[in-house]
């Protein structure tokens, strides 16, 4: 196939198209930039330039492919909400360029949305909360809307905090924040959790679902169900030389800004249905594992 890769040369994009090529598909990637066309093309795909704010770009490149894998999003999480809705609008307007021709089009979520039955894992067939709650819950209407009008074979792939030894999905900010405040802190007992994928093992799932194309189909990229704030606190405050300390909930607001809406909620997720259905087995290290070997702040 010939894939439309959105966020080809990002985080988890650059490996979706590593393993796209290394099955024998053909990738074009949005771009925004000649060196991060660069990047792409020695990666062995074809570069599309384009942005999420212009979402024409985005269909002109998905009009020249079999099918659409779309990643990018705008991680500034001061303008969360508004990069939601623009999220929302890129895919209607992928959607609008695919209808009638029954091609794939995997949306990206998040694990967030489908924590309905409190105290249990998320899971794929979970009911949903919508935008009004959780504004990355867009993205999966958007999806569904799309899948309403006919014509696409729509499919979303949800990710847990995404890890390697740089990077670390919210916990990364939550690092920032730890060093200008030297606190390292969790909310109240700190036993919330938060499930991980290692991203090389998040990128062949967006694969498998792509050659898989059931359509209406989740999936959950999660290898780890949950691992406590606390653990996450107690691992990186000793490695950092800071102290990792217990606060208040009514404090939560006032120490975490924005990470707030997300640091004392308690977000475990199941995979076990994407792995029966696609036969993913993820390997890779574990999210504790990576944060012992995060690199150490220059002094």
């Amino acid at each position: 196939m010939r894939v439309f890769v959105t966020g080809a040369t990002g985080f988890i994009g650059s490996l979706i198209v590593q393993d796209l090529i290394a099955a024998g598909h053909q990738v074009l990637g949005l771009v925004r930039s000649e060196q991060k066309a660069g990047a792409l093309k020695a990666a062995g795909g074809e570069a599309h330039y384009g942005s999420i704010y212009q979402p024409e770009t985005l269909q002109s490149g998905a009009a020249l492919c079999d099918g659409v894998i779309h990643t990018a999003f705008d991680h500034d999480f001061s303008k969360f909400v508004e990069n939601c809705e623009t999220d929302r609008r890129v895919i209607a307007a992928l959607g609008d360029t695919l209808a009638g021709s029954e091609r794939p089009l995997i949306v990206t979520s998040g694990t967030g949305m489908a924590n309905t039955v409190p105290g249990q894992p998320a899971r794929e067939d979970n009911p949903v909360i919508d935008s009004s709650q959780i504004p990355r819950a867009a993205s999966e209407e958007a999806a569904q809307a799309v899948a309403a009008g006919g014509g696409v074979n729509v499919s979303i792939v949800r990710l847990p905090q995404v890890h390697d030894p740089v990077k670390q999905g919210l916990i990364s900010p939550a690092i920032e924040l730890a060093l200008e405040k030297r606190a390292f802190a969790y909310v109240g007992e700190g036993l919330n959790r938060w499930p991980a994928v290692h991203v090389r093992d998040a990128a062949p799932l967006y694969r498998l679902a792509l050659e898989k194309a059931q359509r209406g189909a989740i999936y959950h990229a999660v290898a780890e169900e949950g691992i406590a704030l606390r653990d996450i606190a107690d691992v990186n405050g000793p490695r950092l030389g800071i102290a990792a300390v217990s606060i208040d909930p009514r404090d939560a607001e006032a120490h975490f800004g924005w990470l707030s809406a997300f640091a004392a909620h308690d977000m475990p997720a199941s995979s076990a249905l994407t792995r029966e259905k696609l036969g993913w087995v993820p390997n890779g290290p574990t999210l504790l594992e990576d944060l012992a070997r995060l690199p150490l702040p220059a002094d």
